[in-house]
Parts: structure tokens; sequence; C-alpha cells
């Protein structure tokens, strides 16, 4: 007879109210964290199937569990590869948001810059308007869509880095 293992499924967003038996970490980009769907390993290589209510995309520091409630899995903002785009004047820097819209990129909008996700043609095109663009490798949390069912601006202060500019 063979014997099947599955993995743990998460249905739960909020920490448990039972004492915690084990406790995880999942870092997950940007894109991973817009999905509440599907299999996933944690950091400690535990694999895991999430079926959590669609209700927005999972937030760092969130925490996840199975519904017995002994597993506990907090979700992280993995470091991904971003360009940082910077520009002399407000005006130039609202040009690039304009154009990087258009192309439905997601985004992460500070004061005085954008964070996109790295891509070496969109590099060219930013640099040859006049635009500085920095490289960077760090957690994204880009602005949720327009139109989807938890739109709201504000992280607050969770998540951000030190590379956050005022």
């Amino acid at each position: 007879m063979l014997n099947v293992v599955c993995p743990p499924v998460l249905r739960h967003r909020g920490a448990p109210a039972r004492p915690v038996t084990s406790l995880h970490t999942m870092s997950l980009s940007a894109e991973a964290r817009s999905k509440v769907r599907g299999r996933r390993t944690t950091d400690q290589g535990l694999d895991v199937v999430l079926q959590l209510p669609r209700t927005g995309p999972l937030q760092p520091g969130e925490r996840l569990s199975c519904e017995q409630g002994q597993l506990v899995v907090d979700v992280v903002a993995a470091p991904e590869d971003l360009l940082a785009v910077e520009a002399s004047t407000p005006l130039a820097l609202l040009q690039a948001a304009y154009h990087l819209g258009n192309r439905h990129l997601p985004m992460e909008i500070q004061p005085r810059r954008l964070l996109i996700p790295a891509d070496g043609v969109l590099r060219r095109m930013l640099e040859d308007r006049g635009l500085r663009v920095v490289p960077l490798h760090q957690p994204f949390y880009p602005e949720p869509g327009a139109y989807t069912a938890t739109a709201h601006h504000g992280h607050g202060t969770q998540g951000r880095s030190a590379n956050d500019q005022p």
C-alpha cells in the first residue's frame, strides 16, 4: 500500500486561537504575494498548500494557519531585483510614472522615486529620457491596482526599508 503524505493546507489569515506547535516563515515576491491559492514551500522547506480567502494580496507580517492551528506561517517580503527611477524635477518623475503606467507595470510609488521590477529595456528607455536609474535588491511593495477589491494606498511603516526616502 502506498503511503501518501499530504502537505498542510493553510486556510486562515491571522493567528490561531490555539497554541502554535510549529512556526515557519515564507519569503515571497510581490507577485507571489498576490496569489492566495496554490502550492508553496516555507523557508524551512515544508511544502504547504494555500487555500485562503480571496480578500487581497498577502501582506508582509501576516500570519497564515491551518485548520487545527498548530502550524503558523509568517509571510515575509522577499528581496527582488528592482530599478529605482529618480528625476531632477517632480514633472520628470510624473512623466516617467505616466510612461511606465502605460505599460501596466507593477510600481512602488515613493515621494521622490519610483521602484519597478528590473528590466534592461526599460532601464535604457528611462536613461534615454534623462532619468537616473539605480539597481536595487530589496523587498517590493507595488501599488494595488485601481480595480482590486482591497485597493488602498498606505503601507504604514510595515515592511519599509532603510532605503526609503521621505
